[in-house]
């Protein structure tokens, strides 16, 4: 086998796609030739730290991590851009994962760069090539054909328990301290049933955001045909006293979390319709 000169990045995301993407790329060119970068957003739940602390044993290299030097928690990203979504995604994933990622990666060498994207996404795989080339990507779970439950279940024969989101029946680790603005309806659902605390303080910074701005700022919106012909898409998480005719989530119907994907950097690029949950997402048409 021919080794690259320079390491192979495999990013870390807090989640098992890429955590198992990291490991295949171990496993396949040797410890000295990877370098495992994990950005770390300050908004992740203890757990993923543990896990973190799991995966650098299992790998047997040291899971570097970085972050912004710009804010000091997510809350400060969300005021300053008074929003959390965006016609190119959540400003968060911008500023707190995407910029750090290129920042790292115009100081720094590489052959490759790692992601998770797993056997059902090589439409979004072939898509993110031919965007982001610059970062020479390849993809471990589509060369052996893995998908999400198959990274679970070779974590579980490896003895890595893997973080409690998946146990609470979330479909990805992101953000979990607050919870993702980008997780669409059932997910927020769940974060209701599961976590009604941080489900409350959600709901009061969508209220405090939409005074601020003095407009709504939503995380949702209802893609049922009726809201899209009268254009009362919004989804508030509890009511607002001011937009009384803006629904709220105990209005729509329950329903599963739809897949999300375990934030790498790259979310909130509008490389391709990247997941199920992006139509339930309330992306506004500006920054301000």
């Amino acid at each position: 086998m021919n080794y690259p000169s320079d390491p192979i990045v495999g990013w870390f995301s807090g989640g098992v796609t890429s955590a198992v993407a990291v490991k295949l790329t171990i496993d396949i060119w040797g410890e000295k030739n990877v370098r495992a970068v994990f950005i770390d957003t300050m908004n992740e739940d203890p757990d993923t730290y543990r896990f973190k602390d799991e995966c650098e044993a299992w790998y047997g290299i040291k899971i570097e991590t970085i972050r912004t030097e710009l804010y000091g928690n997510i809350q400060e990203v969300w005021h300053r851009f008074k929003g959390m979504n965006f016609a190119h995604g959540a400003i968060c994933s911008t500023e707190l994962k995407r910029r750090v990622r290129t920042k790292w990666q115009a100081e720094n060498k590489f052959s490759f760069q790692v992601f998770g994207f797993d056997i059902r996404e090589p439409r979004r795989a072939e898509a993110f090539t031919k965007n982001y080339g610059n970062t020479n990507p390849i993809y471990p779970l589509l060369l052996f054909g893995w998908d999400k439950n198959k990274c679970i279940q070779f974590m579980h024969e490896q003895g890595i328990q893997v973080p409690k989101a998946y146990e609470y029946g979330f479909n990805n680790n992101n953000c979990l301290r607050t919870g993702c603005v980008q997780g669409g309806i059932g997910y927020w659902q769940l974060m209701r049933e599961k976590f009604p605390g941080k489900f409350a303080r959600m709901a009061a910074k969508e209220h405090e955001l939409t005074e601020l701005k003095g407009s709504p700022v939503t995380m949702l919106k209802d893609q049922g045909k009726e809201a899209k012909q009268t254009g009362n898409q919004l989804v508030f998480l509890t009511p607002h006293p001011n937009y009384p005719d803006i629904k709220d989530l105990s209005m729509m119907k329950g329903r599963p979390p739809k897949p999300l994907l375990d934030c790498n950097g790259f979310c909130g690029t509008n490389d391709l319709k990247r997941n199920p949950t992006e139509d339930e997402i309330n992306f506004a048409d500006g920054q301000t």
